[in-house]
């Protein structure tokens, strides 16, 4: 686990060095800085991630890589919907909230299309990847 945690915190300090741009396996995509309250804890997290903007409204995907289980960070915002989130130099608070149905599938086949490795995510698991809104505040 700690290998994660020193990953992600390496991402973290590279996105908020380079305003939100960061080299590696994410390189040129999308990323955001996530910030969620823990479920049982209560206490800050903070998660790198891709995310799509798409007819206005931007998404985050809990594909976990294709894992069959949920991230903790999914779990958290179920919990506690208010998060905030780094996008570039900007930080804003918003209200994350998971799509589903149709709306779901047509953007998660949306993000899988730009990038493949979403697809092969879905492939490797029963569960369907949430997709989750995230919408500013005010």
């Amino acid at each position: 686990m700690s290998d994660m945690n020193d990953w992600n915190r390496k991402i973290i300090e590279e996105f908020r060095t380079n305003e939100g741009r960061v080299g590696g396996q994410f390189e040129g995509a999308p990323m955001l800085l996530l910030h969620t309250t823990g479920a049982k804890s209560g206490q800050e997290r903070v998660n790198p991630m891709m995310y799509l903007d798409l007819d206005g409204h931007r998404y985050v995907f809990a594909s976990k890589a294709g894992a069959d289980t949920n991230p903790d960070w999914y779990h958290n915002l179920v919990a506690h919907p208010d998060v905030t989130v780094e996008a570039g130099a900007a930080e804003y608070s918003a209200t994350a909230v998971s799509v589903s149905g149709e709306e779901r599938d047509r953007i998660y086949t949306e993000q899988a299309g730009r990038y493949p490795g979403f697809a092969e995510y879905q492939e490797k698991t029963e569960r369907v990847i949430p997709v989750v809104e995230l919408t500013p505040k005010g």
